[in-house]
């Protein structure tokens, strides 16, 4: 399977989220999953990357072009792609993707992240999500998520459509593991009430 990752590129962190976003990579490479990332060498995308590598997994990168100056991507390992465009990068890596896993991570894993969500609730695809929620990183936003809900901005089913994780292991075994049927747009109004 191919298990799309997002997240932050920042080498700033505290230490554990380096060691979960490792932990993540190689417990994907270990159950046969191929890496489709951001080919970022820093930050937890390369940690990620650096995990599968480590247990012989298998990876590909996909960037813009521009993005092509040294110490930025992932180029010793599997296969990188170039794109023109971050929206290219962006439409090539959900495409190759099967599954989805967000890390902790800034704006631009929480625009992956939703824009993935966004489409799944459209019933572009009915792809398994995951967040890998090291030291309970995405609990604000899941809580944002459910007051939009209460509030009525949208359905509780929304919360239903990926998985909060605590473990690497747990977030590959529910993209494993698959998902539901497809949202249709013609039932949309059960997701948007």
């Amino acid at each position: 399977m191919n298990i799309c990752v997002f997240g932050a590129s920042s080498n700033r962190l505290d230490n554990v989220y380096f060691e979960q976003a490792e932990a993540l990579g190689l417990a994907m490479a270990k159950a046969g999953h191929t890496l489709v990332f951001g080919g970022g060498a820093s930050g937890l995308m390369g940690a990620c990357a650096r995990g599968v590598r480590k247990a012989g997994g298998d990876i590909v990168g996909i960037a813009p072009r521009f993005f092509d100056e040294p110490g930025i991507l992932l180029k010793d390992y599997g296969q990188l792609i170039f794109t023109e465009t971050m929206s290219e990068r962006k439409t090539l890596m959900e495409d190759k993707a099967e599954a989805f896993i967000a890390l902790p991570g800034g704006i631009g894993t929480y625009e992956e992240f939703f824009e993935t969500l966004t489409l799944k609730q459209l019933g572009r695809h009915s792809k398994p999500m995951a967040l890998l929620n090291t030291l309970g990183y995405f609990d604000p936003m899941v809580e944002m998520l459910e007051k939009t809900a209460e509030s009525g901005f949208m359905s509780r089913s929304c919360l239903e459509l990926f998985a909060l994780c605590r473990t690497p292991e747990e977030a590959v075994e529910h993209c494993a593991k698959g998902d539901r049927e497809p949202v249709s747009i013609r039932h949309l109004e059960e997701y948007c009430r």
